[in-house]
């Protein structure tokens, strides 16, 4: 395992800490920061943050992995996923303080962190970030919510007919069945609040934007994911992108949203590594 020290630094005036995972190469030409989502911090559910920082610093890549300002040990008012762009460059500048061969830096993400990440990367304020890895992007709408509750949870449900053989014995329970089915096709078809696109075409925006490559890993079992998905499927931008191959996609059927089993995070782990090498 290589070695790892705690580090601290600025952002706004608020300190900052996080873990920096050390290599053993003299002269490491890219190195990654791991954005951590919210409400969350830098040992990650099921640690898995501490696991993958490890294996990438194995593979001779240095690690930061950090908390934003109000999460974990960092200090400062708690600030939004939308807003933290000073702490990934405070993150990003640390890094290369301590590692000054590296001319390029790729951002991990998981979730509200990916998103968080795309933003960063595709406004292109900072050159030395080239590669994005994202997992599950954040694009929630309420009518995006629905439309993914129905297509996974109902709609996989709703496919065995054993399922509607159990309905039929419990009236009360069918009955509330058809009512949530009910309100779920309501919130899928609303979509007369202006700002429920804001935020998928602002993902969407900062994908067409950003000229590195990137690592999109997307889980089969989890709503945010089908969320993306709906809204990234069709979208020139991102056909663009996977044409042009600087988009890489990765699945798995599986996986729930934060890859909550040891083999799971193996494949994430294994995926993450094997896209730096490349």
């Amino acid at each position: 395992m290589a070695d790892e020290r705690p580090v601290s630094f600025d952002c706004d005036g608020e300190p900052l800490f996080g873990l920096l995972h050390d290599v053993e190469a003299h002269e490491p030409r890219r190195g990654l920061v791991i954005v951590v989502g919210g409400p969350q911090y830098r040992v990650g559910s099921h640690r898995q943050f501490v696991l993958l920082a490890r294996a990438v610093a194995a593979a001779g890549f240095p690690v930061l992995r950090f908390d934003y300002r109000g999460m974990g040990d960092s200090m400062g008012p708690s600030v939004e996923f939308e807003a933290i762009d000073g702490d990934i460059r405070a993150a990003v500048d640390t890094l290369v303080s301590h590692y000054p061969t590296l001319d390029s830096i790729a951002l991990w993400g998981l979730c509200d962190a990916a998103t968080a990440a795309l933003f960063y990367a595709g406004n292109k304020a900072d050159a030395r970030v080239d590669g994005l890895v994202l997992l599950n992007p954040w694009v929630r709408t309420e009518s995006g919510e629905a439309r993914a509750q129905a297509q996974g949870y109902y709609g996989r449900r709703l496919k065995s007919v054993s399922a509607w053989l159990n309905l039929l014995k419990q009236p009360g329970r069918l009955l509330r069945v058809i009512g949530n089915l009910a309100n779920v096709a309501r919130r899928a078809l609303s979509r007369s609040d202006a700002d429920e696109a804001a935020l998928p075409e602002r993902v969407l925006a900062s994908l067409g934007s950003f000229s590195g490559d990137a690592l999109l890993m997307i889980s089969g079992n989890d709503l945010t994911a089908t969320e993306f998905l709906n809204v990234a499927r069709d979208d020139h931008r991102c056909i663009k992108a996977l044409e042009s191959g600087r988009l890489t996609r990765r699945d798995h059927a599986d996986a729930d949203h934060t890859f909550s089993t040891a083999a799971w995070r193996g494949w994430v782990e294994r995926e993450t590594v094997s896209w730096m090498q490349r």
